[in-house]
C-alpha cells in the first residue's frame, strides 16, 4: 500500500514538473514568435495565460483573469491622462520653458538632477513615488535634444537606489526578511549597495546614449558665452538641421524626429524669452494640481500609507477636466493603451507561472547547486529575469528565503547574498514590462515608443546578467575566499 502511494506521489510530482517546464517553454516560445512576426506580445500573452492556466494549472478562468494587473492599468492610464491634460492646455510646455531658463545651457547636469530627485522621492516610502517626475523630465529631454534613454535611466536608477533606503519599501522588505531569518544586516547596507550600483549604471548609461556629446555641448557653449561668442545657436552650439537624429554612435542610440519638428538647439535668447513667458489662469491651476499630486504622494508615504499614484492622478485629472473640458477631451486619445496591454498580458502569464510553482522551481534548482558562489550567481540571475516581468516586491519576498540554505551551509556571508539578490531584482525594473519601464514608454513621444520599448527591454534583460556578475563578484565572492 505504501509502495503504491509512493508511486502515485512520484507520478504526480513528475506530471507537475512536466507542466511547469511546458508553461515556461511556451512563455519563451511566445516571445520568440512575436518578436519574429513583429506582433504585439501582450495580445498573445493574455489568451495564452488563460489557456495555460486552465489546461495545465487547473485554474478557473476567473482566477487567471484576476492576475491581470489592474493596479498597473490604473497607474498608467491615470498618470498618462493627467499629464496629457496638462500637456494639452500648455502647462507642461510652460514648465519646461521655465526650467530651461533656469538650467540654461547646463544640459549635461539634468540627468544627475533627476537622479537625485528620483532618489529622494523614492526614499520616502514608495518605490513608485518617483514616477511623478517622469512626465516633466521627458519633455525636458526632448527640448534639449537629449536621448530619452538617458533621462529614463537617470530616473530609473535614482528610484531604484532610493527604494532601498531604510524608510522605503524595498529596503524594509530586504532588511525585514533578513532579520526574520536571523541574518545580521545593517539597515543601511542594502541602500549603500543599491546606491553604488545604480550610480555606476547611470554613468555607463549616460555615456552609452550620448552623454559625452552633452558634456561637449555644455562646456562648449559656456566657453563661447564667456568669450562673447555668438548666442544664435550656430554649429558651435551643437545646432542640428531639421530631421537630424537623436544620439551618437550606432543606430541603437538614434531615433528619427517626427515630420515638421524643429530640431535646432534652442538659443540663449529664446530661453531668456521663455523665462519671461506668463502662465495663463488654467496653467497656474494645473501647476497647482501637479504640486498637489506630488505632495499627496509624499505625504501619504511619510504617513506610512502606500500611495496609489494612479488613483491620485485620476482624481486630479478629473478636477482639471471639470475646469477645462476641452483639454480633457484632447487627452483621452493620448492614453497609451498599447503599453497597458503589453504589461497586462506579460504579468498575467507570469502570475500563472507563479501559481504553478514554476518560479519557485527555478529558485530551488539554483539553491541545490553544489558550489555556493555559483548558486548565489544563479539565484541572482533568476531574481533579475523574473523581476523584469513581475513585481519586484513579490520577487524579494519569494526568492530571498531561497538564498537562506546557502547562508546556513556557511558557504557565503548572509548579508552579501541578501543585498546582491535584492539589488539584482531591482535594477531590471526599467524593463518595459515593469511599472517603471512602462511609464517611461508611455510618457515619451509616440514616434519614440517602439524604440524605447526595444532599448529598455535590452537594458533590463542585460541587467539580469550584468548585475549578478558585478554584485556577486564584488560582494559575495570575497567572503568565500
Amino acid at each position: 500500500m505504501v509502495h503504491l502511494m509512493n508511486q502515485e506521489f512520484r507520478r504526480e510530482m513528475d506530471e507537475t514538473l512536466a507542466f511547469q517546464l511546458t508553461a515556461l517553454a511556451i512563455f519563451i516560445a511566445l516571445f520568440a514568435i512575436c518578436s519574429w512576426r513583429g506582433v504585439h506580445i501582450g495580445i498573445f500573452m493574455f489568451p495564452a495565460a488563460c489557456g495555460i492556466g486552465i489546461w495545465l494549472a487547473s485554474m478557473s478562468l476567473e482566477d487567471v483573469v484576476a492576475g491581470f494587473p489592474i493596479d498597473i492599468l490604473v497607474l498608467l492610464v491615470g498618470v498618462t491622462y493627467f499629464f496629457s491634460v496638462a500637456r494639452s492646455n500648455g502647462t507642461i510646455d510652460r514648465l519646461v520653458d521655465y526650467a530651461l531658463s533656469r538650467v540654461g545651457n547646463r544640459s549635461a547636469l539634468l540627468p544627475l538632477v533627476f537622479f537625485l530627485l528620483s532618489l529622494g522621492i523614492g526614499a520616502m516610502g514608495s518605490p513608485l513615488a518617483s514616477l511623478v517626475v517622469v512626465p516633466i523630465a521627458m519633455p525636458l529631454a526632448r527640448r534639449y535634444k537629449m536621448d530619452p534613454m538617458v533621462m529614463a535611466l537617470a530616473m530609473g536608477t535614482g528610484g531604484s537606489a532610493g527604494a532601498f533606503a531604510p524608510t522605503s519599501l524595498f529596503g524594509i522588505v530586504t532588511y525585514g526578511t533578513a532579520r526574520e531569518a536571523d541574518i545580521a544586516i545593517n539597515p543601511f547596507a542594502p541602500f549603500g549597495v543599491a546606491l553604488g550600483m545604480n550610480l555606476l549604471l547611470l554613468v555607463c548609461g549616460f555615456f552609452m546614449f550620448g552623454g559625452a556629446k552633452l558634456i561637449r555641448e555644455t562646456f562648449g557653449r559656456e566657453s563661447l558665452d564667456s568669450d562673447g561668442g555668438s548666442a544664435a545657436g550656430g554649429p558651435s552650439h551643437g545646432a542640428r538641421n531639421p530631421g537630424e537624429e537623436y544620439g551618437i554612435g550606432s543606430g541603437e542610440g538614434r531615433s528619427p524626429s517626427p515630420a515638421g519638428e524643429t530640431t535646432a538647439v534652442d538659443t540663449l535668447a529664446d530661453r531668456s524669452m521663455r523665462g519671461k513667458t506668463t502662465f495663463s489662469g488654467i496653467q497656474v491651476f494645473t501647476f497647482a494640481c501637479i504640486i498637489g499630486l506630488v505632495v499627496a504622494v509624499i505625504g501619504l508615504a511619510i504617513a506610512g500609507e502606500d500611495p496609489d499614484i494612479g488613483v491620485l492622478a485620476f482624481a486630479f485629472g478629473a478636477i482639471l477636466t471639470f475646469v477645462d473640458p476641452a483639454s480633457g477631451k484632447k487627452a483621452i486619445p493620448q492614453i497609451d493603451w498599447s503599453t497597458v496591454l503589453l504589461v497586462g498580458g506579460i504579468i498575467t502569464y507570469v502570475g500563472v507561472l507563479e501559481h504553478m510553482g514554476a518560479v519557485d522551481l527555478l529558485g530551488e534548482g539554483a539553491a541545490s547547486i553544489g558550489a555556493p558562489i555559483v548558486a548565489a550567481l544563479v539565484i541572482c540571475v533568476i531574481g533579475g529575469v523574473v523581476s523584469a516581468f513581475a513585481s519586484t516586491t513579490g520577487i524579494l519576498a519569494a526568492l530571498v528565503p531561497l538564498a537562506l540554505p546557502l547562508v546556513a551551509n556557511g558557504g557565503v556571508t548572509g548579508w552579501t547574498v541578501i543585498c546582491a539578490l535584492a539589488v539584482c531584482s531591482s535594477i531590471v525594473d526599467v524593463s518595459p514590462f515593469s511599472t517603471v519601464g512602462a511609464t517611461f514608454v508611455a510618457t515619451v513621444e509616440e514616434y519614440q515608443r517602439e524604440r524605447m520599448t526595444k532599448l529598455l527591454l535590452r537594458w533590463g534583460l542585460s541587467m539580469a546578467i550584468v548585475g549578478p556578475v558585478i554584485l556577486v563578484g564584488t560582494l559575495v565572492l570575497p567572503g568565500t575566499l
